[in-house]
């Protein structure tokens, strides 16, 4: 029997975590996946069990292993791509989590953030490319050490830790037990400087949080110590650790300047690449950020990023809780069998809108259903909505870097949807490029980043070869139509921005009395 080598590579996101192997052709293998659950036990507040998280990603670890020895496979290195800004407070003599994980779509200290825009916002856009936002991982950190008993009493014996998901893991994964996270994460999280590659010390002592308690930065291509045998059963080492979002561009290609990508998963994030110099217009829309793209070689590579929060998640929903359909599949196929949803229009903003402004008050909405309505014509708005938001990430990501996209390559679990991406296509007005196994990007690229410096490729450029293209989807619609759509849809968010205006501003009317 041949033994080829691969790498093994994890993908370990909000609404599920999975492993598989990744060979010198690209392609992906010995997949093993399993769901994870979100809880959200009131308004504003987003958590996961993060022991849960790692059980589950060392099932899948396992699994994918035990696969890849029977078929002859010979692993020779780790890669990881992980969840972003979510953040993990753990005890390290047990090792265990001590309160549940706080998941990047939470806004529960939206209203203190508030208080500290004003001072603060314009600074943070110089020095970490985006403003004080709706959610801060240090602030959520900084409240544990002053109401928490076991957070507290965990810092004061010097037996507490810190960090994304990447941290925990890799604190679980590694030999060297080391606290450290890698730039495509650290960004997310709100307080990486990224010009200097280090952290904004000023602001974290703001929130409160203590410096001390920070994960190292290392990059995203890095040495992170070998695999624990007693954990994952295998002893290789880690070769990258990425944000799932920037391992899903390097995976779809997208590498170069004027590259864009939109993966959908629980939301649907769009990256626009533009290289090593940071955008011209940056600040110009508060829900479009810059980002470290990766970082390897010492060398950082930006992209501007726009996401809606809840898309996949939103139709997970609209099946689960509201009965509506079985599964995305009957909704995507229900779209197809209709051109248009007669008026009807989705607004998928279940935790709030990011654009064209951030508001965390904004909330879903389902607008202009008549008797005449069918269920296929819902099903198409739901699916209409999920581009329309795209679209709109796709105009401020370009206002901001004064890069124009010239080509954009989909992936992520939804990118299945063929009537998902023909709308996509009408209502940007420019191809749609599906890739082979697009739902396995972020696997793929974590693993090109960990076997770009001669162990799989010579380099990015060489390993993303392999990519092979699955469909093109072209615009259909007359630049008329396409204009009327965008500006129905455009009047509902707007109409939507106006009530959650008038219910914040009720609120306070309230609380002054």
């Amino acid at each position: 029997m041949t033994t080829d080598n691969v790498i093994l590579a994890i993908d370990e996101g909000t609404s599920g975590t999975r492993a598989a192997t990744v060979s010198a052709d690209g392609h992906v293998s010995c997949l093993e996946y399993v769901p994870l659950q979100v809880q959200t036990p009131r308004p504003g507040v987003v958590e996961q069990d993060a022991d849960v998280i790692l059980e589950k990603t060392v099932e899948v670890c396992r699994g994918a292993i035990a696969r890849s020895q029977r078929e002859g496979q010979r692993i020779v290195a780790l890669a990881i791509a992980t969840q972003r800004a979510t953040a993990v407070l753990w005890d390290t003599r047990s090792g265990r989590a001590l309160v549940p994980a706080m998941v990047w779509q939470d806004t529960r200290y939206v209203d203190e953030l508030d208080r500290l825009a004003p001072q603060w916002d314009q600074s943070l856009l110089a020095h970490v490319g985006r403003p004080v936002g709706v959610r801060s991982l240090y602030l959520w950190a900084a409240h544990h050490l002053l109401e928490t008993p076991q957070v507290a009493d965990a810092w004061r014996e010097r037996r507490l830790a810190f960090g994304t998901v990447d941290s925990w893991l890799l604190w679980h994964f590694s030999q060297r037990r080391a606290c450290v996270t890698t730039p495509t994460n650290a960004t997310s999280a709100g307080a990486y400087v990224l010009a200097g590659h280090r952290y904004y010390l000023d602001w974290l002592a703001t929130l409160g949080f203590p410096a001390e308690l920070l994960p190292g930065l290392r990059q995203d291509a890095d040495d992170f110590g070998r695999t624990r045998k007693d954990v994952l059963g295998i002893d290789v080492p880690i070769l990258a650790s990425a944000g799932d979002q920037h391992a899903g561009a390097v995976g779809l290609g997208c590498l170069d300047r004027g590259q864009a990508m939109c993966v959908h998963g629980t939301g649907s994030f769009v990256d626009l690449i533009i290289g090593p110099e940071p955008p011209v217009n940056s600040g110009r829309f508060e829900g479009s950020l810059t980002m470290t793209a990766r970082r390897q070689g010492g060398v950082s590579h930006f992209a501007v990023e726009t996401f809606v929060a809840t898309t996949g998640s939103a139709l997970n929903w609209v099946c689960e809780k509201l009965k509506w359909f079985k599964d995305a599949r009957e909704i995507s196929a229900l779209a197809a069998t209709v051109d248009s949803s007669r008026g009807v229009t989705f607004v998928p903003a279940l935790t709030g809108l990011r654009v064209p402004r951030m508001e965390a008050a904004a909330r879903a909405s389902l607008t202009g259903v008549s008797m005449a309505t069918t269920q296929a014509e819902v099903a198409y708005a739901i699916l209409e909505g999920i581009a329309h938001s795209v679209a709109s990430c796709i105009e401020a990501d370009e206002e901001v870097s004064g890069v124009r996209v010239r080509e954009l390559v989909v992936g992520g679990g939804l990118s299945g949807s063929d009537a998902l991406l023909q709308i996509q296509a009408d209502l940007i007005g420019i191809p749609i490029r599906r890739m082979q196994e697009a739902d396995r990007a972020s696997l793929r690229g974590a693993a090109f980043l960990a076997g770009s410096s001669g162990l799989l490729w010579d380099s990015l450029q060489e390993a993303r070869t392999t990519t092979v293209t699955d469909a093109v989807f072209e615009p259909l619609l007359d630049e008329a139509e396409r204009a009327r759509r965008r500006g129905l849809w455009h009047s509902r968010v707007a109409s939507e921005l106006e009530h959650a205006g008038q219910f914040k501003q009720e609120k306070e009317e309230v609380l002054e009395k």
